[in-house]
């Protein structure tokens, strides 16, 4: 049983953020909404011509269609809407019975009609298509490509745009975020607030939920917990209201106990016992208490102690990797120490998942790849639930893999991860998205290993899970290179940040929260740039005053100092980098040496974060000229 007499309303802007954990009904709820499932009892009511767009986690894609063409074919209501307006406004001039009701009807669906284009969008068809397939990640290059030549991640993007383009008057979505990159998600984000129907949202992205909705209904044992509030204020909300039902039970338990030792005392007494046969009654008729089941099952997750390694866990040099004329990086030159804790990040197709393979032999490549001493590495790749054997159960996929002493405690391990009693027993075919995710987690657990690499670790893993995650990698002793789109998850988890982009890797020595607010000073301050050149381009020609020129030399100044702050910042992180490797090869017993190597190493990082503030001001100074 999903649901049991479930009801609740949504109105016509609800933000509303659907939580529960894996396997409560989410994403049966939200086909049922769109008409793909049915209930087996019960209704639901939804006003007559009332537009729906639905994104499921898996969908078939038009293999042979183009990228722009295919988002476009989403608009085809848009001319529909126009043909039949101009029909009825052909009509309406040729008619004379200005006062039958026939004449008021086509007035009430040309209201109608002209309401739905306002909310659809009016504007410039061809353009609104590039915008939003721009916002999530596509490159002018890619609109004539084919979906067959894109990943599955891609099309789902492609299929995300189509619904976005509709403007339905309510949007069902069910993980949004899981195919998109940091930048595509702050889009949408942004792209959403500004959506002016309902939405119905699944995600485990606590952050993007928190920025979206502004209601949250929880679905646990079959029933639906509604609070006006976001994801987190939720919570809170949620806890306390957990604690009140605690005390409150624990007195009524207190009142239960009290009141049956009355009974027993006055049960043999003839002139009590008609008061103790009312204390009887009094509790056959108390309801009890009963408190929600709230987060209280929790994988537990504990990596086994890392095995010893070198100080160097891993080096690069000259690293290059292309697919025929296609270069995804090249002359990659990393080190990561033992003991780091990496995010590494960039846009979808930048070659974040290529680099792991490489890391991990998967793949040739160009150049040197060196491991450290005695490095073992675990590797969760972000197919990796789809790699499970469907036809195994869930016991058997970790028993088959066990070695040695493990074995005996196999039962135990997937108990920690929420497989207990008959769910053991289930078929891999049979799970939900975060199940098979649990799953092939629990595989990592089976052997200590030093250096663990993982690619989009948390996709379809719930939130109250994801958090058991983070704060078992936070225990983690081993080094971790970790590949997410998740802001909450990496926030506070990682020190250090691999960001790809153009072919390359730039190292940030920063928090992710950090580097966010650098990227969208940066964002802000291209886009004001932009916006000045476009605004000089449209100026009528002529002389320019003594004003402007005087703005250009000033320009040209500013300009001349950007380019020689970016030598001196690239000259300090080649020093930076010297720096780093003198660390990771250092004595760590000789305390002193170690003290004089730390200490320049934070001086040059000090100095290159000095000079990207004043960039992003030289940046901003240019852009305002």
């Amino acid at each position: 049983m999903l649901y049991d007499e479930l009801s609740f309303m949504v109105n016509k802007e609800d933000r509303i953020g659907l939580t529960g954990r894996n396997g409560a009904g989410k994403s049966t709820l939200l086909k049922i909404f769109a008409g793909i499932q049915k209930p087996d009892s019960g209704s639901i009511s939804v006003p007559k011509g009332l537009t729906i767009g639905y994104l499921p986690q898996e969908m078939q894609h038009k293999e042979d269609a183009e990228i722009f063409e295919e988002a476009k074919s989403a608009l085809a209501e848009f001319n529909e809407v126009t043909n039949k307006l101009d029909q009825l406004n052909d009509e309406l001039v040729t008619r004379t019975d200005y006062e039958s009701e026939e004449f008021g009807e086509i007035l009430n669906l040309i209201s109608d009609l002209n309401e739905r284009l306002n909310m659809i969008g009016a504007g410039n068809v061809d353009e609104d298509v590039e915008r939003v397939l721009f916002g999530l990640g596509f490159e002018r290059t890619d609109l004539t490509r084919k979906m067959s030549e894109f990943s599955g991640g891609w099309k789902m993007r492609v299929e995300l745009a189509k619904i976005l383009l509709q403007r339905p008057e309510l949007l069902l979505l069910d993980e949004p975020t899981n195919h998109l990159d940091i930048e595509s998600i702050q889009w949408l984000e942004d792209f959403l607030i500004s959506h002016r129907g309902a939405i119905i949202l699944i995600s485990h992205d606590r952050r993007f939920l928190d920025a979206v909705t502004k209601r949250t209904v929880e679905i646990s044992n079959g029933k639906a917990y509604d609070y006006k509030a976001s994801y987190s204020k939720y919570v809170e909300l949620r806890r306390q209201e957990i604690e009140l039902q605690r005390n409150a039970r624990k007195n009524q338990e207190k009142t239960i106990k009290e009141t049956e030792q009355l009974i027993d005392k006055f049960r043999a007494k003839a002139s009590k016992a008609a008061f103790a046969q009312s204390l009887m009654k009094k509790l056959d008729r108390m309801e009890k208490i009963e408190v929600d089941d709230f987060e209280s099952a929790k994988i537990n997750i504990r990596f086994p102690p890392a095995p010893h390694s070198g100080k160097v866990v891993l080096e690069t040099q000259s690293l290059t990797k292309t697919y025929g004329d296609k270069t995804i990086f090249k002359n990659l030159d990393l080190i990561i120490g033992k003991g780091e804790k990496i995010a590494l990040v960039g846009k979808n197709g930048a070659g974040k998942t290529t680099l792991t393979k490489l890391i991990t032999g998967q793949e040739k490549f160009e150049g040197e790849i060196r491991h450290g001493h005695q490095v073992s590495i675990g590797y969760f790749a972000q197919n990796e639930a789809e790699k499970l054997d469907r036809n195994k159960t869930v016991f058997e996929t970790i028993d088959d893999e066990a070695q040695g002493e493990i074995r005996k405690s196999v039962r135990g391990l997937l108990g920690a991860f929420l497989f207990g009693g008959d769910d053991i027993e289930k078929k891999v075919s049979v799970l939900s998205g975060g199940e098979k995710t649990r799953l092939a987690l629990c595989k990592l657990l089976l052997s200590p290993v030093n250096f663990l690499i993982l690619d989009e670790p948390t996709n379809h893993l719930d939130l109250a899970s994801k958090e058991v995650l983070k704060n078992a990698l936070k225990n983690y002793d081993g080094t971790l290179l970790l590949v997410s789109h998740d802001r909450d998850f990496l926030s506070g988890l990682t020190s250090r940040i691999f960001e790809m982009k153009d072919q390359k890797v730039s190292v940030h020595h920063m928090s992710v929260d950090e580097f966010l607010q650098m990227k969208k000073n940066a964002s802000i301050a291209d886009y004001e740039y932009q916006k000045a050149q476009a605004k000089k381009e449209n100026q009528v020609k002529g002389s320019a005053s003594n004003n402007q020129r005087e703005q250009d030399k000033d320009k040209k100044r500013l300009q001349g100092r950007l380019e020689k702050l970016e030598q001196e910042i690239s000259k300090k992180e080649e020093q930076l980098k010297k720096a780093e490797k003198e660390l990771a090869d250092a004595d760590y017993s000789d305390s002193t040496r170690l003290a004089s190597l730390t200490s320049g190493y934070d001086a040059i990082k000090s100095q290159i974060d000095a000079a990207y503030i004043e960039w992003e001001t030289l940046q901003a100074q240019i852009a305002e000229l």
